[in-house]
């Protein structure tokens, strides 16, 4: 029987129960702490947005971060809030100065939604503003005013003070791990150069924009094939070079500050303009894969009234630059085009170590051609006797309503294997055995590594290529 439909069923939800209720809506996932994209962390990142405009305006060049076991505290010394709209900033959906594009050129938080949501979604939120020698107070629970105190005389400096504790009922049992909280804070540190950030009492600064950026997450890609090209111009920057052991495309780019993990448009027009100034400084048409591969790029572009494809803001949408203006992808290619083209006739040795390296890309990408189609060829043959695989019943590609289920244990020797073998479930459970330890490709040429038949066996055994 199907439940009653009447005006009993209409439902109707204020600000803070529709956050509480699809948290995901508005902050895109939960989390307790445990990964670097959980939302107690964009719970900071909505707060730390609103301070990150104020110094885009000009205004504040200290954002002070303190994070005491669950309490998060951002001190901002911008403008401070409007005294008289410090309740309706934090609690009103929809209410904020950046609808005015005149007042916030190129802000991230467009919205009205970022610290009504921190708001809804903690326990305790605390808003301060300090604006002319004035303050006002207000606190919540759960989005709840709990209390309102009056403008009153202040001797503290201006800006803006929030702080907040996510609500355990939503996020779990939350625990901040420090490293995620620095990563963040060193990107905005890195794309807002005079920008100090001081967390718990460590102060983070960069003179050299996104190459102290890329310089900081080298890691394994390093060392690079020729010094950082790095092209500032306007509403965009960028920096980039090869790297000598990686041979995947890395990109972090960023929108109004904010970190596109998952590119966009801008992430695209890069892509394509580096390809095409490439080809026409060289007069030669490269395969595009010879050019990309081992790239290793920094991406910063400022829009105004950006559009992004959700609201943790992980990928740009925008198609221009402003609303009637010119494309993305023209502006990008224009100033790539012009910078490129420039630095690689001035700086002729990068100018020949890039073309070495297209060169030593497009030898590789030809000889893995052949090798991969040997490799194919005898795998085939092994295939059917791979006395390393013990086969499950059930395959990723079949139809069988367990085929998500299906798992491969690889184990380090014959021996190894024995005890998984005997106790696996055969439908879903294969066994891969080792000869031992294999190979370490780390830092080793695609080559080598397809050359190795033990990992054209496993590949295999993976269905991959």
């Amino acid at each position: 029987m199907s439940a009653e439909y009447n005006d009993d069923s209409i439902r109707s939800l204020d600000w803070k129960e529709h956050i509480q209720l699809r948290p995901g809506m508005y902050i895109g996932k939960l989390g307790d702490g445990s990964s670097p994209d959980d939302g107690i962390y964009v719970l900071l990142k909505e707060v730390m947005d609103n301070s990150i405009d104020e110094y885009i305006m000009g205004h504040g060049k200290v954002i002070e971060v303190t994070i005491n076991e669950k309490l998060v505290t951002v001190r901002d010394y911008g403008r401070g809030m409007p005294l008289g709209k410090v309740k309706a900033c934090v609690s009103q959906i929809n209410t904020g100065a950046k609808y005015d594009s005149k007042v916030f050129k190129k802000s991230v938080g467009l919205n009205g939604i970022g610290c009504k949501a921190v708001n809804a979604l903690s326990t305790f939120f605390k808003t301060q503003s300090i604006r002319e020698g004035k303050t006002k107070i207000v606190e919540y629970h759960r989005g709840e005013l709990m209390k309102d105190e009056e403008i009153q005389a202040c001797d503290l400096k201006q800006g803006t003070i929030i702080s907040f504790i996510p609500d355990e009922e939503i996020f779990g049992n939350i625990h901040y791990i420090y490293e995620y909280v620095e990563e963040m804070l060193w990107n905005y540190v890195f794309l807002n150069n005079g920008l100090t950030i001081v967390f718990n009492e460590q102060r983070m600064q960069a003179k050299n924009g996104l190459v102290d950026l890329l310089e900081h997450n080298l890691n394994g890609n390093g060392p690079l094939r020729y010094p950082i090209i790095h092209i500032k111009e306007d509403d965009f920057e960028c920096a980039f070079s090869h790297s000598s052991r990686s041979y995947s495309e890395e990109y972090y780019s960023f929108v109004n500050g904010q970190h596109t993990t998952q590119g966009g448009t801008h992430q695209s027009a890069f892509r394509e303009a580096i390809v095409r100034t490439i080809r026409e400084f060289y007069k030669k048409d490269f395969d595009t894969s010879d050019i990309r591969t081992s790239l290793f790029a920094a991406i910063s572009i400022k829009v105004q009234e950006p559009v992004f494809e959700s609201q943790t803001k992980t990928k740009l949408g925008s198609q221009h630059m402003e609303p009637g203006g010119q494309t993305v992808r023209n502006y990008i290619s224009d100033i790539i085009k012009r910078n490129l083209d420039n630095y690689l006739h001035i700086q002729s040795k990068t100018a020949e170590e890039l073309y070495r390296k297209i060169l030593q890309s497009e030898k590789e990408r030809k000889d893995m051609a052949g090798i991969k189609k040997l490799a194919r060829e005898s795998v085939k043959k092994a295939s059917l006797h791979n006395k390393k695989l013990r086969d499950c019943r059930i395959h990723l590609n079949s139809h069988h309503e367990k085929r998500l289920e299906t798992t491969l244990f690889i184990t380090e020797g014959d021996s190894a294997s024995g005890s998984i073998t005997k106790s696996r479930d055969v439908q879903t459970q294969a066994v891969f055995s080792l000869k031992g330890k294999p190979l370490n490709s780390y830092g080793l040429s695609k080559k080598i590594v397809y050359q190795n038949e033990e990992f054209n066996l496993l590949q295999a055994a993976l269905n991959i290529d």
